[in-house]
C-alpha cells in the first residue's frame, strides 16, 4: 500500500544546518519564524510538520551544534601529551573556532538566552512558547566543558604531572570562563590574534594554579 500523506520536498538534515545558522547569528529570540522559513527554504507549515515548533528546532539546533562545532575544539584533548597540552589546544581551537570568517562569530550555546518577549502566550497553544524551557539545556552543554577540563586535569593528576591537592572543579571553571569570555569577544569583532592571545595570557596562569607534584610538595 502506497504511504498516505505528502512526501516531504526537501532536505530536513540541510534545512536544520541553515536554521542553526540562522539562530547562532540572531539568538532564540531574534530569530523570527520569516527568518527561519528563508533560510530553510520552506514555508510554516512545513516547518512545524518537520520539526513541531520553534522551541523544537532550536533544541534540534544546539544539538547539532555541540556535535559538529565542538569538535574543532574538543577533538584534540583526548590525544594531548599532558594536561596542560590539552587545555592549551582547547583554548587555540577555540580562538581559531570562534573567528572563522566563514561561520558567525562566538559560541552559540555560550551566548544564547532564549527568550521571545511573548510572556509564554504561544505556548498554551503549542507553539513557540518563550524559550524559558531551553535553558536548563543550554546549562547542562556549558556544563560539558567544565566536565571535560576536569576530566582532563584528573588524568594529569594520575598520570603524575599535576599535584593531587590542586582544585579540578576551581581549574576547569576559570578555563571555561576563559572561554566564555573568548566568545563574547569574538562576537563583538576581536581578531583571532587577540583570542589567541587572551589564551596564552590564561596558560600562563597554568603554574600557579596547576602545579607539579614537586612544586606543590615544597610549598
Amino acid at each position: 500500500m502506497a504511504e498516505r500523506g505528502r512526501p516531504r520536498s526537501f532536505d530536513r538534515q540541510a534545512a536544520l544546518e541553515r536554521a542553526m545558522r540562522v539562530f547562532w547569528e540572531k539568538g532564540y529570540a531574534g530569530a523570527s519564524m520569516a527568518d527561519l522559513t528563508a533560510a530553510m527554504g520552506i514555508n510554516s507549515p512545513s516547518l512545524y510538520a518537520a520539526f513541531g515548533c520553534k522551541e523544537a528546532l532550536f533544541r534540534e539546533a544546539i544539538a547539532l551544534f555541540a556535535e559538529t562545532e565542538g569538535t574543532p575544539i574538543w577533538g584534540g584533548l583526548a590525544t594531548a601529551p599532558s594536561a596542560r597540552a590539552g587545555v592549551e589546544t582547547v583554548l587555540r581551537a577555540t580562538a581559531e573556532s570562534f573567528s572563522r570568517p566563514d561561520r558567525p562569530r562566538g559560541c552559540l550555546i555560550t551566548l544564547e538566552v532564549p527568550r521571545d518577549g511573548n510572556d509564554g502566550k504561544n505556548a498554551k497553544n503549542g507553539k513557540d512558547g518563550d524559550g524559558d524551557s531551553l535553558e536548563p539545556e543550554l546549562r547542562r552543554l556549558r556544563a560539558l566543558s567544565i566536565d571535560r577540563f576536569r576530566e582532563c586535569l584528573e588524568q594529569g593528576i594520575e598520570r603524575g604531572e599535576l599535584a593531587r591537592n590542586i582544585d579540578t572543579d576551581a581549574i576547569a571553571s576559570f578555563y571555561v570562563t576563559v572561554q566564555q569570555g573568548m566568545a563574547i569577544r569574538a562576537r563583538d569583532g576581536a581578531s583571532r590574534e587577540v583570542l589567541l592571545s587572551i589564551a596564552e595570557c590564561a596558560m600562563r596562569a597554568w603554574q600557579a594554579m596547576a602545579p607539579p607534584p614537586e612544586d606543590a610538595d615544597s610549598t
